[in-house]
């Protein structure tokens, strides 16, 4: 497998506490590197609109044959190739339009539906153009690769040619510009192109400017970009399926980023697929203001780099996150650093992300958010984490419901807290607001959680139970259910379902009746003041018979790992459990200091992929280790890539990375304590452990053939 180096794409690179922003005459340089970048200045207004029908999946030189390439369709839209440089074939596959852009289709061979680019494409610069992969023959607007959301199967794919380095699929430097109905992946950044360039599937930003800087402006004060840097508006992407190919299967090159909004305004991310990238599925970087980023499927995104679902920073002031699927992210599901303005967070699944750290499903930085109606569930980290530094203020985190969590729904953090982890996940709970200094040192103005006056409350009607407790004065109280297997060594769960909003007085107290829930049950509540913004999560209290007496908890139903359903799949309960006896290896193992999987591993590894794909009720974590011969901290990131490599082999495989968690231990748990050459190979090794939801019993055989000595 491919390793990181120090030259691939800095953001991709980069640890989530942010610097991936490109500023300043530096990204001026850097678009110049291009000499796609180059393109005409002919202004929109006066260049001809077409409809223009793609009927080759060749890629070359622009030059008159028989059949119209895409490259070929661009440059006519954007005005640098005349009609009258076409052949009679090419011309007869340009109509005039009156709509307001130029519409580019596809009218491809059913067996050559892939574009195989050999450079990169023109810089689209022609307002108002569509390039509609939906036109293309046998597309089905009526399907959907998923019950949950409606995104159709893409039929034409653009990749790079095998072999051949391209770092932007489609940059878009014009207003009004759509593109839908196309499969992109494949673009990266490696080893040929200056570090500080974005790579992605769709990158969007001004143009470029003039070769000779003393054409242009300086730029103002503070300000990253000249007066002639103008955003493009209006862009739409809609239904295409990014990062990943039609077959809906990992590329043999992953592409860097899904989105890369470097400047922008008004743009409208809308029912795309977005997967399978090593960086971050949607990144912003200087200004993405006005963004909407609605009904996307975000999955399996930043296993090798910046690894959020959606990275954000910036100017985003009135950007939308609404009604997405953010699910097996190696980090957050949403990540703010230090950003410029407030947005909105609502009615988004947020599952199964941070398959590597504690990261909480969404972290915030900034003031003024809004997270409402969210599901978060299956996260190590917190739900929805907040920071202090810089200060974060006036965020609303409201009827959402929280899942499967392992630290806590809401987490407020500390200034006095600010090493890596607190800008993972959080710092955990808070204590009482104790001085008015709090105020400004803790995110949300430290408001205090709720307190119940007791930490059991008595039923003594049917169903009817009074509840009361104590919070900051005039505030509005959510008090919600806590469900899930509780852990007795922790005083608080998982908001898991909203129960009903009240307010304090001005002392601070609160109080209602409740007819929603039963003996055994057990609530928290979290207090809101719009001044401030939303609390922590109080400590839990239980739901009790008149003697104090509770029922015994019921098992639940264990829960397979799964973004997504299959379209026309009913979901079936796992059969009742027995003991799997498995005849399949557990570890596989390293050279010397290197984390490729050697031919060897790779077929255990393939047998291990075969046992997965027939048991879906499997999970498997995966520990990388090491012999002792470096420091603590060099053989920690070393089982970190290690495991990471495993993981992204079985994802290749079809392995839902869902189904993974990655972990390094380092050379913390030798296999042996000898030190010869042997001894040091059976330390260098990924460890698989099998759990199956079902809490049956696995048993395995342990293997040496990979060994290398």
């Amino acid at each position: 497998m491919r390793k990181v180096t120090s030259k691939k794409l800095t953001a991709t690179l980069i640890s989530s506490i942010g610097l991936i922003s490109i500023f300043g005459v530096a990204i001026e340089a850097t678009l110049r590197v291009n000499d796609n970048l180059a393109i005409a200045q002919t202004p929109s207004s006066n260049i001809l609109k077409y409809q223009i029908t793609v009927n080759s999946d060749r890629d070359g030189d622009i030059q008159p044959d028989l059949e119209l390439t895409l490259r070929e369709a661009i440059a006519i839209a954007n005005g640098s190739l005349t009609l009258e440089q076409l052949s009679n074939a090419e011309r007869s596959q340009v109509k005039p339009s009156n709509q307001k852009g130029s519409q580019i289709g596809f009218s491809l061979p059913s067996d050559l539906t892939t574009i195989l680019l050999r450079k990169a494409l023109p810089d689209i610069s022609s307002s108002y153009l569509v390039i509609d992969g939906t036109t293309q023959s046998g597309y089905d607007s009526q399907s959907s690769f998923a019950q949950e959301l409606a995104i159709p199967k893409p039929i034409v794919a653009i990749a790079p040619a095998d072999g051949v380095e391209i770092f932007r699929g489609l940059t878009i430097v014009a207003d009004g510009v759509t593109i839908k109905g196309l499969s992109i992946y494949g673009f990266n950044a490696i080893e040929s192109v200056p570090t500080v360039t974005p790579s992605a599937d769709i990158f969007i930003s001004h143009q470029a400017p003039p070769p000779d800087t003393t054409q242009q402006q300086q730029p103002a004060k503070f300000s990253p970009f000249y007066d002639s840097n103008r955003p493009p508006q209006g862009v739409i992407l809609e239904a295409n399926w990014l990062g990943i190919n039609p077959a809906g299967k990992m590329p043999k090159q992953p592409s860097s980023f899904g989105i890369y909004l470097f400047n922008s305004a008004d743009t409208l991310i809308r029912r795309n697929r977005i997967a399978y990238h090593e960086g971050s599925g949607i990144v912003t970087s200087v200004k993405a203001t006005g963004t909407q980023i609605l009904e996307n499927a975000i999955t399996s995104n930043g296993f090798d780099g910046l690894p959020h679902g959606i990275y954000l920073e910036g100017e985003i002031a009135n950007l939308s996150i609404k009604g997405n699927i953010l699910c097996a992210n190696d980090g957050s599901g949403v990540y703010l650093f230090k950003p410029k303005g407030a947005i909105a967070i609502e009615d988004n699944r947020i599952l199964f992300n941070d398959r590597i750290t504690n990261y909480a499903a969404i972290y915030l930085m900034g003031n003024d958010h809004r997270v409402t109606n969210n599901q978060i569930r299956n996260q190590r980290g917190a739900g929805v984490a907040i920071a202090a530094y810089p200060k974060s203020d006036r965020n609303l985190i409201r009827k959402n419901t929280f899942t499967a969590l392992k630290g806590l729904s809401i987490d407020l953090i500390s200034q006095r807290h600010a090493n890596t982890r607190d800008f993972v996940t959080g710092d955990g709970i808070n204590r009482p607001r104790d001085s008015h200094f709090r105020r400004v040192d803790t995110a949300n103005g430290a408001i205090n959680a709720p307190t119940f006056l007791a930490t059991t409350f008595p039923m003594f009607s049917p169903n009817q139970v009074n509840i009361d407790g104590t919070a900051d004065p005039d505030t509005e109280v959510d008090i919600y259910r806590v469900t899930g297997k509780a852990d007795p060594n922790l005083p608080y769960g998982s908001l898991s379902e909203y129960l009903t909003t009240v307010k304090t007085n001005a002392n601070g107290k609160f109080s209602t009746s409740l007819n929603n829930l039963q003996v055994g049950d057990t609530i928290s509540a979290i207090a809101t003041d719009p001044q401030y913004g939303t609390s922590e999560p109080a400590f839990n209290a239980r739901i009790v018979n008149p003697d104090l007496s509770v029922p015994a908890p019921t098992d639940e139903q264990a829960t397979i790992p799964a973004c997504t359903t299959p379209p026309q799949i009913v979901q079936i309960p796992p059969a009742p459990p027995e003991p799997i006896v498995l005849s399949v290896p557990r570890q596989i193992h390293f050279a010397l200091d290197r984390d490729e999987i050697s031919p060897i591993s790779a077929k255990i590894l393939n047998r291990i992929a075969d046992v997965l794909e027939q048991y879906p009720t499997i999970m498997i974590t995966l520990s990388g280790h090491t012999d002792p011969r470096a420091s603590d901290d060099y053989n920690r990131e070393l089982g970190f890539r290690r495991s990471r490599a495993v993981r992204n082999y079985l994802m290749r495989q079809g392995i839902a990375s869902e189904r993974m968690t990655v972990r390094s231990l380092g050379e913390t748990q030798r296999a042996s304590q000898g030190n010869q050459v042997t001894d040091y190979a059976r330390d260098r090794r990924v460890e698989i452990e099998f759990t199956d939801v079902r809490d049956v019993e696995i048993r395995f055989e342990n293997q040496e053939s990979d060994l290398q000595l």
